[in-house]
């Protein structure tokens, strides 16, 4: 066997083929999600939501219903619960927040625990992206796509809205809209990358692309495409690394993103050293 039929290698498996699939249509959205998590300061709330999918995901196995339906739905409550205790209380939103999403969160404990479920529980909390099949990648692929319309479509209320909520406000946009449609698209985000990446590892690809597409850029539609293209070149070559050195795909994806936020920061303070002595 030649170097170029070693490297070629992976593409030849059905499985794989899925998992690039896959891997490639979960980065989309979450990159582009990433850099409005970010800009708004609202990368704990993506962790909130994607903790607090779980007892969804139980609930609905047990139903009998889809698993992205269940995820959806508790998503959505996790992302209400906040934003009701936070207008009705003194306590701050990072606080609510984790007391809701960690409540969530041992509540799945607890519901998968008494409910018999062929479901593995760390396939629910990592992923199983080689154990897709077409049917999840055409569900991926279709939240991917919703996703990617919303954002397409309002992408520049939304900036108005993440900036300055109080301008976009005066100037006439409907913020609330925009407010839980980011939201509904956020968890939406979580529930497409739930069977490939896992609950926990879904953090990660919300975070790190946009953290380090912010150190990168200037401007924030170049911040949006470096996002999209970090998620989308890490999701790749980390299934496709993950072949070679037997790892997990997913946790492979996550170190490759932290390895470029790494890199984006020393570039950043490097620039930031010569500007200085300049």
């Amino acid at each position: 066997m030649t170097m170029i039929d070693t490297l070629l290698l992976p593409f030849q498996f059905p499985f794989m083929q899925q998992a690039f699939l896959a891997a490639l249509l979960v980065a989309l959205p979450m990159g582009l999600i990433s850099s409005f998590l970010v800009l708004k300061g609202w990368s704990l709330m993506g962790d909130a939501i994607s903790h607090a999918v779980l007892p969804g995901v139980i609930l609905a196995y047990a139903a009998g219903l889809p698993l992205a339906a269940g995820a959806f739905a508790a998503g959505m409550i996790c992302a209400l619960a906040t934003g009701y205790l936070k207008e009705n209380s003194r306590v701050k939103e990072d606080t609510v927040m984790g007391v809701v999403f960690s409540g969530m969160f041992g509540l799945g404990i607890v519901l998968y625990s008494f409910i018999e479920t062929e479901l593995h529980l760390d396939h629910i909390l990592f992923g199983d992206i080689l154990g897709l099949t077409w049917a999840d990648v055409v569900e991926t692929g279709l939240i991917a796509l919703v996703v990617v319309g919303f954002v397409g479509l309002f992408k520049r209320d939304l900036l108005a809205v993440a900036f300055d909520p109080a301008h976009a406000r005066a100037i006439g946009l409907a913020v609330r809209f925009y407010h839980y449609g980011l939201l509904a698209v956020l968890s939406l985000s979580i529930v497409g990358a739930l069977k490939a990446a896992g609950i926990i590892l879904a953090v990660a690809m919300l975070i790190a692309p946009g953290a380090s597409a912010f150190l990168l850029t200037r401007r924030f539609e170049a911040m949006l495409g470096a996002a999209v293209a970090i998620a989308a070149g890490c999701s790749f070559l980390g299934v496709y690394l993950s072949f070679f050195i037997d790892s997990a795909p997913a946790p492979t994806i996550v170190v490759l993103m932290t390895a470029v936020f790494i890199a984006a920061f020393t570039r950043s303070r490097l620039q930031a050293a010569a500007a200085a002595r300049a």
